[in-house]
């Protein structure tokens, strides 16, 4: 045991130093006032964004949180994210908090693009970008247009949906099809599945790496044998491939083919980069789906505005992620900034640096925030509410915009999500009009580090008319953004 956690549930000591929080953090001199609180990263875990709203609203852009001889920096803002962000070499990622021992499946599997730094990073990132490439976009399109009909084919008017499940489902789909292929879709379902499951695990007791609690603790071993049964699956996988590639368009044959064009022969770092692939893709887009669908829900002006650009055929050019020329670009970009699916991410110092006033011990944890950042006022003027036009008059830079992250480590899925988006986003609205439940329940929060709904996202399915009317609801997505007037509940109005 070290610090309370199994010694499995460490950072990899070995690279980053004998403890995951440094005993002692020093600080530049000259008597200014320390920015460090004393708290429970309990608290941290179970409300993210509100410790880091008390953290901005006590110190500023730059705190440290102290638990017991933990501690954790906090980089708040475009400021600091840039050189956080922008300089890989001292500040170095590390996807999932829980990595397991050396020789385990959890390692392995753990161990692939997103946890890798340095020339190691460089290197794979390039191999993968290929899968990734604009003109691989179109081999998927076909596919994503079939899970989008036959999602679309089960759905009635008068039924209430939960489109939480509904876009979750979906995109296990779309993202098994095309990491796997479609050549035999029930293996890669079924994969997806299990993969759905361990990235749901990890994130759930990855908070195991900030406190010592049975809460998440005591599910660890039950995550090490999830990941001993996806192994074995991710293995047969590839057997599979390598006995029949199918059509080739899938990535995981496009990066066998590229593996075995560099001769590189180290099948576990594949098997890491797929489930890290899958990790980082699957969710976050399901994610991004069910917060537009609600937030247009509840803007029935903007809804209003938007059916008439489909009904024109004014559609966004799914391959320019950065534009704001359509309405949906402009919901699409807003709706990431007020509700971000990564509300916040983590860098480790690889050496003992300064980050403004501050001195940082080598293997320091320093969190930024999608989140904090797309709320700040200065920024964004009435930064909780729903403003798609602000995105005519304003040109953020990438440190003060980040839904996709930015830098050397920018997501390279991020321009295929959006291409997904723009796709099934006008199939869905001009043959549904999807309306809140009055007086429904909806609540959100950070688990591990994705601003996740959780509870159900219940919308009912209209018949699509062109007329729109938001519905009040309860629930704590109200301390997340702020919805019209028409769309809070008689009860919190009062």
């Amino acid at each position: 045991m070290v610090g309370g956690l199994p010694t499995d549930l460490q950072f990899d000591l070995q690279k980053y130093g004998t403890m995951a929080f440094p005993e002692s953090i020093p600080f530049s001199p000259a008597g200014d006032k320390l920015p460090i609180t004393q708290g429970d990263f309990r608290d941290f875990a179970a409300d993210p964004i509100a410790e880091m709203r008390k953290l901005h609203a006590e110190h500023g852009s730059l705190a440290l949180l102290q638990d017991g001889f933990k501690k954790v920096a906090f980089a708040f803002g475009p400021v600091w994210n840039q050189p956080v962000l922008s300089n890989a070499q001292d500040f170095h990622s590390m996807f999932f908090a829980i990595r397991g021992s050396r020789k385990s499946s959890l390692r392995r599997l753990t161990s692939g693009l997103l946890s890798m730094n340095d020339d190691e990073h460089r290197e794979h990132r390039r191999m993968l970008m290929g899968p990734f490439a604009r003109k691989s976009f179109e081999k998927y399109f076909e596919g994503i247009n079939q899970l989008t009909h036959d999602m679309l084919n089960d759905w009635q008017v008068g039924e209430t949906r939960d489109i939480l499940a509904e876009m979750t489902q979906f995109m296990l789909r779309v993202t098994s099809g095309m990491l796997f292929g479609l050549d035999n879709p029930e293996f890669a379902y079924n994969l997806g599945h299990m993969l759905h499951e361990w990235v749901q695990m990890n994130h759930e007791i990855g908070t195991g790496a900030f406190v010592a609690d049975a809460k998440y603790t005591d599910r660890y071993e039950d995550l090490l044998n999830l990941s001993d049964e996806l192994e074995i699956q991710l293995k047969t996988l590839l057997e599979m491939k390598r006995q029949d590639p199918g059509d080739g368009n899938d990535v995981l044959s496009i990066l066998l083919a590229a593996y075995a064009e560099e001769k590189i022969v180290d099948e576990n770092k594949l098997m890491g980069h797929i489930a890290l692939l899958f990790a980082a893709a699957h969710l976050t887009t399901a994610h991004t789906f069910t917060w537009t669908f609600l937030l247009l829900s509840q803007h029935p002006d903007v809804m209003q505005e938007l059916h008439a650009e489909l009904q024109a055929g004014v559609l966004a050019d799914p391959f320019n992620p950065n534009s704001t020329e359509t309405l949906l670009d402009r919901i699409l970009k807003e709706s990431m900034r007020v509700l971000p699916a990564s509300a916040y991410s983590q860098r480790i110092c690889a050496r003992d640096l300064t980050l403004g006033p501050l001195q940082l011990a080598k293997g320091t944890p320093v969190v930024f925030s999608q989140y904090m950042t797309h709320h700040m006022a200065a920024l964004y003027p009435e930064p909780d509410k729903f403003i798609p036009d602000r995105w005519l008059q304003i040109k953020p830079s990438p440190y003060a915009y980040l839904p996709f992250g930015t830098g050397p480590r920018m997501c390279i899925g991020g321009p295929l999500a959006m291409v997904i988006l723009k796709m099934v986003i006008p199939q869905v609205l001009s043959r549904f009009k999807l309306s809140a439940i009055p007086g429904s329940t909806i609540n959100g929060r950070v688990i591990s580090t994705m601003l996740t709904p959780t509870s159900t996202v219940p919308l009912l399915l209209e018949e699509q008319d062109g007329n729109f009317r938001s519905a009040p609801v309860e629930g704590s997505i109200h301390q997340l953004v702020e919805f019209p007037a028409e769309a809070k509940s008689a009860r919190r109005a009062a």
